[in-house]
């Protein structure tokens, strides 16, 4: 069986809910990792892209085939197959685990062939919707519909805030406020140190945002990690059930947006080729259970992508568990017995944002970037979704 490598990964900087990538359109986020995961082949002429599959989650507003525009929008050829993907918040994960089946099936003909993977998401600009304007309203108000909540966080099975969920789960495995705030607290204090350091510098592809007048303006760093004031964190109230919940906006994942995108071959393609792919795609899995439960669904996912890749979840070094809430990796920590210090070692989503259609993405290469950093070999990335899912893919990284 072929066997999946990554061979390159880009991803634009994370801005803030109405920040600084708020003029963009998602999908023009999307072509700007797309390009920045090309431009770091090196050999852009001689690989050829023959389909892609992206992850964007809210469409609404964006018009048809967000996929397929942001690889147009990245300048690849018309003749490329791209395919949108919606899992919800591992649409980003998703999109690379279907490539990587692509491969394994030897779906690639030339020796040329690649594919690229990754998700997108521009949270500034879902629109508010008004449900009731197709049948008419004959007399009185009608209500807007906010995309974001209704389409990107809203647990439609219960019919509640998936905060709720988040909350469900602290009180099932009796993780505390102090406990979440102190999570989040070192999530930011990572992010902050990795930022400052440098380390994402590799894979972020620097945005240029035009100005109504003057020049345009450089976005090259992630807007989240420094926008905090950690001392205030234990004092914000609960954002979904009253003074006594615990999960607060802070130790939260926020609303952002961003692009992440990587290009795959086959490692006997990417060696023919005299490319020096940065890792391997040992297995991969998804699992679900009761959507109010989708918190604890990577716990689930994990051992399926570990049994995949055929190894024991004791020989993955790092993990990367997407942080939609803190409670989530604490939780899932609690149930897998992992060491925090091998979990989301340059922080998670609390602290770097979470544009949904991207993290699934992210998550994957932020991974490689702390294998490379820790000299360490196979890492799990994990990822929860909406309805009760979970996602998981296992990497070896090529010294």
């Amino acid at each position: 069986m072929n066997r999946p490598v990554i061979v390159s990964f880009a991803r634009t900087p994370i801005a803030k809910f109405r920040g600084s990538l708020s003029s963009l359109r998602a999908p023009e986020l999307g072509a700007i990792a797309v390009r920045g995961a090309i431009a770091r082949i090196g050999m852009e002429n001689d690989v050829n892209i023959t389909e892609a599959f992206m992850g964007n989650v809210v469409s609404a507003g964006i018009g048809q085939a967000p996929c397929r525009q942001a690889i147009i929008g990245a300048g690849l050829p018309k003749s490329t197959i791209c395919t949108t993907i919606n899992k919800v918040c591992a649409s980003g994960m998703k999109s690379v685990m279907l490539a990587s089946q692509m491969i394994q099936c030897g779906g690639l003909q030339k020796s040329t062939d690649a594919l690229v993977a990754g998700g997108f998401e521009s949270m500034s600009n879902i629109p508010h919707y008004l449900m009731s304007s197709r049948s008419g309203t004959a007399l009185g108000h009608s209500q807007l519909t906010d995309g974001v909540i209704h389409d990107g966080l809203w647990d439609i099975y219960n019919n509640q805030h998936m905060g709720m969920c988040a909350e469900k789960c602290a009180k099932d495995y009796d993780i505390s406020r102090e406990e979440q705030d102190a999570y989040a607290i070192e999530s930011y204090t990572r992010a902050q140190n990795a930022v400052s350091s440098g380390i994402f510098s590799s894979e972020i592809e620097c945005v240029n945002v035009p100005q109504r007048r003057g020049d345009a303006i450089v976005i090259d760093t992630d807007e989240e990690p420094f926008s905090v004031k950690l001392d205030k964190l234990p004092s914000l109230r609960p954002a979904f059930t009253g003074d006594h919940g615990t999960v607060t906006a802070a130790n939260s994942s926020s609303l952002n947006d961003g692009a992440a995108a990587m290009v795959l071959m086959s490692e006997d393609s990417a060696s023919e080729l005299g490319l020096k792919p940065l890792a391997r795609i040992l297995g991969y899995g998804d699992a679900a259970q009761d959507p109010v439960d989708f918190t604890t669904s990577p716990s689930l996912a994990i051992p399926i992508a570990a049994r995949n890749a055929g190894i024991d979840v004791s020989d993955i070094a790092y993990h990367e568990i997407n942080e939609a809430f803190s409670v989530v990796a604490l939780a899932n920590m609690k149930l897998m017995n992992l060491d925090a210090q091998k979990v989301n070692v340059f922080g998670g989503a609390v602290a770097l944002g979470h544009p949904i259609g991207m993290s699934g993405a992210r998550i994957i290469g932020n991974l490689y970037n702390v294998l490379k950093h820790s000299d360490a070999s196979i890492g799990c990335a994990s990822i929860c979704n909406g309805g009760g899912g979970a996602s998981a893919i296992v990497i070896e990284r090529i010294h």
